[in-house]
C-alpha cells in the first residue's frame, strides 16, 4: 500500500511548452532557462561579434545552401546537414529559435531546412536582435560553449518542398497557388537575374517585406491585415501554396509567415528563379 501511495504522489513530468512558430522577445526571455532551447544567430559574423542574444550560436548562412549550377540555394546533402546540426548543438528534441539582422529571411531558411528534415520545434524571433534590444533584453559578446548535437538526418519531408518537376506537373492545378516573394521588377522581367526574366505562369506577387512593419523593428504586421491582403489575391487556406524568390531566401520568410497564419500546405522551392529562370524550356510569363 505504501509503495502505491508513494507512486501516486510523485510529481508528474512537466509538459513541454507550446512551441510558437513566431516568438516575441518577452516570451523567449521567459524560456531562456529551458535546457532544450537552442538559439541560432544567422546574422553577418561581424554583427554577431558586436552583440547577440545570450547562448546564441552563430551560423554562417552559406552553409545552409548547396549550389548546383546554374541553380543556387539547393538543399545540402543529408550528411552535410548532420554535420552542421552537430556543430550547432541541435538535437531532435531541441527547441530551435533563429534570428538574423535583416528581417528574418536567413533565419527562416534555417527553420524551413529543419522542417524539411522533420523537425517540429521551431520559432522565429519576431523583430530579431533589434526587437530584442528594444525590450531592453540582455545582449552579450561572449561566444557560448555548447555540447555537440546528435541529429541523424534520414529522408526529407517532401511535403515541405516543391522542385521544378513538381511545379511543372501542378501548373494548371486550381488547388495550387504560386507566391512570388521577389521585387515587382524581378516579377515583371525588367530586373533580370537569370538567363530569362519574368515569373512562373499564374504566380501571385507578394514581395516579402510587405509582411514586415518597418516602424516596429521589422516585426510581423497584424495577422488580420495580412490575411485580408492575401485573401484579396486569391490565397485561401485550403490551397497548397508554393513560395519562391531567387534562391529561396526571401521566400523562406514568406513560407514561415504563411505557416504562422494558419496555412497548412505550404512548400518552398529551393532553387527558385535561379533554377526556373536559367532553364530554356520552363514556361515563363513576363
Amino acid at each position: 500500500m505504501r509503495d502505491l501511495l508513494e507512486e501516486s504522489t510523485m510529481p508528474p513530468e512537466p509538459p513541454l511548452l507550446e512551441t510558437p512558430l513566431l516568438i516575441d522577445a518577452r516570451a523567449l526571455e521567459a524560456r531562456l532557462q529551458d535546457a532544450t532551447l537552442r538559439i541560432i544567430d544567422v546574422s553577418e559574423a561581424d554583427h554577431y561579434a558586436q552583440g547577440h542574444l545570450p547562448a546564441a550560436v552563430h551560423l554562417d548562412y552559406p552553409r545552409l545552401l548547396r549550389d548546383d549550377p546554374p541553380a543556387m540555394g539547393m538543399i545540402p546533402e543529408a550528411h552535410d546537414l548532420e554535420q552542421l546540426f552537430r556543430e550547432l548543438g541541435i538535437h531532435p528534441g531541441s527547441h530551435v529559435v533563429a534570428y538574423d539582422d535583416e528581417g528574418g529571411g536567413k533565419a527562416s531558411r534555417l527553420l524551413w531546412t529543419l522542417a524539411v528534415v522533420g523537425h517540429e520545434r521551431l520559432s522565429l524571433l519576431d523583430g530579431g536582435l533589434e526587437g530584442w534590444r528594444r525590450e531592453n533584453m540582455p545582449v552579450t559578446t561572449q561566444e557560448p560553449s555548447i555540447d555537440p548535437g546528435d541529429y541523424p538526418v534520414g529522408t526529407f519531408d517532401h511535403s515541405q518542398v516543391a522542385d521544378r518537376d513538381w511545379i511543372l506537373s501542378h501548373l494548371h492545378d486550381p488547388r495550387v497557388a504560386f507566391l512570388d516573394a521577389r521585387s515587382p521588377e524581378e516579377f515583371d522581367g525588367s530586373d533580370v537575374r537569370a538567363e530569362r526574366g519574368g515569373h512562373i505562369p499564374g504566380a501571385i506577387l507578394y514581395e516579402w517585406t510587405r509582411a514586415m512593419d518597418e516602424d516596429r523593428d521589422l516585426r510581423l504586421r497584424p495577422e488580420k491585415v495580412l490575411l485580408q491582403e492575401l485573401g484579396t489575391q486569391g490565397l485561401a487556406r485550403d490551397k497548397e501554396i508554393v513560395t519562391y524568390c531567387h534562391t529561396h531566401h526571401r521566400s523562406a520568410y514568406t513560407w514561415l509567415v504563411l505557416r504562422h497564419l494558419g496555412f497548412e500546405k505550404v512548400r518552398g522551392y529551393p532553387g527558385s528563379w535561379s533554377d526556373w529562370g536559367n532553364r530554356p524550356d520552363t514556361p515563363i510569363e513576363p
